[in-house]
């Protein structure tokens, strides 16, 4: 059972502490219509910013390369790509040399799919936190989405420097592009975390599932391939993917393959947006048996 807590006012604010004056711990019973307690969440800030801290922490911990392998992973995948798409199956690139097209999509995809895989397996990994000591169970899920900004910090640096060497520069929309496409990736990475990560804890095949979803929503997403590809009159309902947006979005910002398209991001960041609050509520929901799966 999720159970809400808070602390009764201490009586008798000017007299000497007594026994019977401490402060009271309240626990009740959570609500029949889960609500997102974002009060609770800011309450306890520093246990989330812990975890994020913890999380890096532990994703270098006792590694040969250590942040390189977040320049190794889409350095590597784009080489590949590169050869089996660009150069043998001749995909289009939207006129842009087809290393830096794919590895523009790579980058935030890279982020994106481990953001999720982390965040799915997060409450699966901390169950000796979740069924010995009360605290908003919301922040575990949510942690490692903001600790994988760290590599996405990295690879987005080796993206500048692909980019230079090809005499490419970003364009000056980049600066406000770039900043909204990475909210919608932390949206969709945490909403679909918060699913995924509740439903891993009841239904542990769950951790089978994922890494499958993560590969079809791969090829349904423009990285092997341009989203010109797709008819015009099914753009908005392909943008219905957050992924469609961000990625188009980056290539448009920094390689100006076309004008940044404003509508298909705004639906896909919308989409993202329901994800998280839809995703958000299904885990608090179902956070009253998770001490009794876990």
């Amino acid at each position: 059972m999720t159970l809400n807590s808070h602390v009764l006012p201490m009586p008798g604010a000017g007299s000497p502490p007594r026994d019977e004056d401490a402060p009271t711990l309240v626990i009740e019973p959570s609500p029949r219509f889960p609500r997102l307690g974002l009060r609770e969440l800011w309450a306890y800030r520093g246990l989330f910013l812990f975890l994020v801290w913890r999380d890096i922490k532990v994703r270098y911990a006792q590694t040969v390369l250590g942040a390189g392998w977040a320049i190794l992973q889409p350095a590597l995948t784009t080489v590949v790509f590169s050869v089996v798409f660009g150069l043998l199956a001749r995909v289009p690139s939207d006129g842009v040399p087809y290393p830096v097209f794919a590895l523009t999509a790579l980058v935030p995809w890279t982020y994106f799919a481990s953001a999720l895989t982390s965040s799915s397996n997060s409450l699966v990994s901390s169950t000796n936190l979740i069924t010995k000591v009360y605290f908003p169970r919301l922040v575990i899920p949510l942690a490692p989405v903001l600790a994988g900004l760290m590599d996405f910090a990295v690879a987005f640096g080796l993206l500048l420097g692909v980019m230079l060497a090809y005499g490419m520069v970003p364009s000056l929309a980049a600066v406000a592009v770039v900043p909204l496409l990475l909210l919608c990736m932390i949206l969709t990475a945490a909403g679909v975390g918060c699913w995924m990560s509740a439903l891993n804890i009841q239904y542990r095949d769950v951790k089978h599932v994922v890494p499958f979803l993560l590969q079809v929503w791969m090829y349904a997403s423009p990285i092997l391939y341009p989203a010109s590809l797709v008819p015009e009159r099914w753009r908005m309902l392909y943008a219905l993917n957050p992924m469609v947006g961000v990625v188009e979005g980056f290539r448009a910002a920094l390689l100006q393959t076309r004008a940044v398209s404003w509508g298909v991001i705004a639906v896909s960041c919308a989409m993202g947006l329901v994800l998280l609050l839809t995703g958000a509520l299904y885990f608090r929901k179902a956070e009253r048996v998770f001490a009794d799966v876990a």
